[in-house]
């Protein structure tokens, strides 16, 4: 696939999400909410969005969403992500490199299922947008918080703050549309 064909064939959403992701520090935020609070990065990523979009969640919303998500993650992601995570280093009777190859190529498989997932979640916004109209940088800030009630954890404050830090220094659509909002009160 050329990039001109991924670009055609993903939502917005993973088109923000591969722009977010790539961000100083970003990935490595998403993975140790994941690894320390059991953060779905897919699920808190799509809350970005979101807020990019100029939208809250509220608590009940965000549970929602992580149980829609919930089945396809535990069958597909997680196991997937663990084998991968296994390979690594692994002493085998399989030839390291020809193992690595191997472990890359559970590595596409993970991206797909992570892919399928946010097209997903993508799909649940187009019968209308989710929670209510918001500054984007405050939805940002308020669906993290919702995600944190959800999962009853609390985050590491350096790992959200540099997750708000990037998410702040991108442009969003939603500003406009907050403006919109702001300016009819």
């Amino acid at each position: 696939m050329n990039d001109t064909q991924a670009q055609t064939e993903t939502t917005p959403f993973w088109r923000f999400s591969l722009q977010f992701y790539r961000l100083s520090g970003v990935s490595d935020a998403c993975i140790a909410l994941q690894d320390d609070c059991g953060v779905d990065v897919n699920l808190l990523l799509f809350l970005f969005w979101l807020a990019s979009e100029g939208r809250a969640l509220a608590v009940e919303e965000v549970k929602k969403l992580d149980n829609n998500v919930c089945t396809w993650r535990e069958l597909t992601i997680v196991p997937i992500r663990d084998t991968r995570r296994k390979l690594k280093g692994a002493r085998t009777l399989v030839d390291a490199g020809r193992q690595e190859a191997f472990r890359n190529k559970v590595k596409a498989v993970e991206l797909e299922a992570e892919r399928l997932q946010q097209e997903a979640l993508y799909a649940l916004t187009q019968s209308g947008p989710p929670g209510k109209p918001a500054d984007p940088s405050a939805a940002a800030r308020d669906n993290v918080a919702a995600y944190e009630r959800a999962l009853g954890a609390t985050f590491a404050k350096g790992a959200a703050g540099l997750l708000f830090r990037a998410f702040d220094s991108i442009p969003h659509r939603g500003r406009a549309a907050a403006a919109a909002v702001a300016g009819q009160g």
